[in-house]
């Protein structure tokens, strides 16, 4: 991107800043923020939001090693964690609300929105999971686990291709800023 993705400027907030106002929307009891690179100036930007940040001293090992130390801090009455991209930020609380409904129903442990047959994100996941997320292999991910346990997996189809999209490019970014263009809110941050 050329610049810390986090600290891009996306309408009159960062994007950060846009991702957390939107799981702020979601029905969660408990939001991480983890970090990594740019750590102090992130943290300052989310002083007055309601979230704990956590620092991930490997955090140059990718996102595996982010879920992980999300994980690691969570409280140990919380039951189940949505993993959210910070890069993320159109997801609708709709989204969301399938999702936890879909987890609640099914008795399902892996719950993702699919948009026209595509796995997005954010995931849902039983914390009866934590261990074996704690002992992956960075270099693999979190789609280890996807294909370990695929019967304990609910796709939920939704209707906004927002679950499939994330900032990764310039144009990505360009694209996500053009005016007239819908778009929603949303997204826990790893």
């Amino acid at each position: 991107m050329g610049s810390p993705k986090m600290l891009l400027p996306f309408g009159r907030k960062k994007l950060i800043e846009k991702v957390v106002a939107g799981v702020m929307k979601f029905r969660v009891d408990v939001i991480l923020v983890v970090l990594g690179a740019r750590r102090g100036e992130i943290e300052r930007l989310l002083r007055t939001y309601p979230v704990k940040p956590v620092f991930n001293p490997n955090f140059e090992r990718g996102m595996l090693s982010s879920i992980q130390k999300g994980l690691d801090e969570l409280p140990g009455e919380v039951r189940a964690v949505l993993v959210v991209l910070g890069d993320q930020p159109w997801t609708p609380a709709s989204v969301v609300e399938r999702l936890v409904a879909g987890f609640e129903r099914s008795g399902k442990g892996i719950v993702l929105p699919v948009h026209r047959g595509r796995r997005g994100h954010p995931a849902l996941i039983d914390l009866k999971y934590k261990r074996e997320i704690m002992d992956l292999d960075p270099a693999v991910g979190l789609r280890q686990l996807l294909l370990r346990h695929h019967d304990d997996v609910l796709e939920v189809p939704v209707r906004t291709p927002s679950v499939l999209r994330d900032i990764d490019r310039p144009e990505d970014f360009r694209k996500a800023l053009k005016p007239n263009r819908r778009i929603p809110s949303g997204a826990i941050v790893f």
